[in-house]
């Protein structure tokens, strides 16, 4: 399934947050938001997964969502958003029990799903029993049990130290290796966006507006290897470039706020 951004815009109020945004997410690839503090990553990515309309523009879906998908819209947030009375298993069967799915698909969609992002041992710890990042893991076993046609990821490494985030990438690239799913990225971070997307829609500040699309012809699995290391680092300058002036701009206005 594609998903098809057209002259999108937004206000709040008589903020203008958005302006004229035009994207498309491509069938089983990975797209990251990625711009200066403000300008308007989260709204964007919130009017793509349909959590909010916009001021004008619309967002559109193209093709079929995949064999067994039970949502076609489904999010991973930063702040992990689980149960604390339910076990691991328990909170990624929260997101089944609203499916018409009998007692055994239930049970093998959460098998598959522990077992896909390495939590198999533990089905029945609580949150509150487990690490950041292992939470984080959670949120996206639950995610993809329900094997959505696009996933929604709203900053889910940025309240990870730098290690579980180290850790949490590769995972997601062998989830993503495997599954495909058609996925939207927001983040801050020019490395996560290197090492997590297929292109990244690089953002300006406040209104919102497309600036450029950058792909990264690396495959997922290869961009941590030396000989692509020069590559990976004109693609940083690159992208830099085009956001350095705005996200000075941007602090300087956080911290005058």
């Amino acid at each position: 399934m594609e998903l098809l951004v057209e002259g999108v815009s937004h206000r709040y109020g008589n903020l203008q947050a958005l302006e004229g945004i035009e994207l498309a997410v491509r069938e089983g690839e990975t797209l990251a938001l990625l711009g200066p503090s403000g300008c308007g990553k989260s709204t964007l990515l919130g009017i793509m997964g349909g959590l909010l309309a916009p001021s004008a523009g619309r967002v559109r879906v193209r093709g079929a969502a995949p064999p067994g998908s039970l949502n076609h819209f489904t999010y991973v947030f930063q702040d992990f958003a689980l149960l604390p009375w339910r076990t691991v298993a328990g909170n990624v069967a929260l997101a089944l029990e609203h499916h018409p799915l009998g007692a055994a698909e239930r049970a093998r969609r959460i098998e598959e799903a522990l077992r896909l992002t390495g939590l198999e041992e533990f089905a029945r710890a609580y949150p509150k029993q487990l690490s950041g990042g292992m939470r984080q893991r959670v949120g996206i076993a639950r995610a993809t049990a329900v094997r959505p046609a696009v996933l929604f990821l709203d900053e889910p490494l940025s309240s990870l130290d730098a290690q579980t985030r180290e850790l949490l990438m590769e995972d997601l690239v062998k989830i993503w290796g495997r599954e495909r799913t058609t996925s939207v990225y927001v983040t801050h971070n020019l490395f996560e966006a290197l090492r997590m997307a297929d292109r990244i829609a690089v953002l300006s500040r406040r209104p919102g507006r497309v600036k450029e699309i950058v792909a990264v012809d690396i495959p997922l699995a290869e961009r941590g290897a030396p000989e692509h290391a020069a590559t990976i680092t004109a693609l940083h300058n690159r992208i830099w470039e085009l956001i350095r002036d705005e996200v000075q701009v941007a602090d300087r206005e956080v911290h005058d706020g």
